[in-house]
């Protein structure tokens, strides 16, 4: 693989990183521990049993907190710095040996695109706690958890692909924002006195 490939790669994890850390590092640790694909010598770190069993006991907990209206939100309020982070460092790491400057390209890539889609997985949650009812809040985060799982299984086993989803997603990301930022900036000037 190319450097602009594994760079491309990288960011790749780094989509389902913003939207479910914990389930991307428990695939991905999962993937390390019994080789059911090559990982790149940086990510298997992640196949340790502690990171295994922290990742899995905190996306259980992710899992039970996402099915509940406002305390998903609450959830998401807490990890707004916590999945860009995690996200940069998932980058770095899968994008294995780099010079310097790449892994410093990778850590603030992998951090933007994790901090967009955790910031669309939080406004879209917001809306979904807006409906009266708890079935549409459990869809979206069962929806949310299988994409996550799905797109990092696609990247370790046909990361063409896998890569292609992720650039789907993130520019789906990208256009969710700007409605969500019309539809704040509307609802605004709705309410803003005129003055006469």
């Amino acid at each position: 693989m190319s450097g602009l490939e594994s760079l491309g790669h990288a960011l790749a994890f780094a989509v389902g990183a913003g939207i479910n850390l914990y389930a991307t590092v428990l695939v991905l640790g999962l993937a390390a521990r019994f080789d059911w694909v090559d990982v790149p010598g940086t990510l298997e770190p992640v196949g340790s049993a502690w990171v295994i069993g922290g990742a899995a006991a905190l996306y259980l907990i992710e899992f039970l907190a996402d099915k509940i209206p406002w305390i998903d939100s609450l959830w998401d309020a807490i990890h707004t710095l916590v999945r860009p982070i995690g996200a940069a460092v998932i980058a770095v790491a899968a994008l294995g040996p780099a010079s310097p400057g790449m892994e410093v390209a990778a850590g603030l890539l992998g951090a933007a695109i994790g901090a967009s889609t955790h910031a669309a997985k939080a406004g879209t949650r917001l809306a979904v706690n807006a409906s009266p009812e708890p079935a549409t809040n459990i869809a979206v985060s069962l929806l949310e958890d299988g994409f996550v799982v799905g797109l990092v299984l696609l990247l370790l086993t046909h990361p063409l692909l896998g890569l292609a989803l992720a650039v789907a997603a993130l520019v789906s990301v990208v256009v969710l924002l700007a409605v969500l930022f019309r539809l704040v900036t509307r609802r605004r000037r709705r309410r803003e006195p005129t003055i006469s």
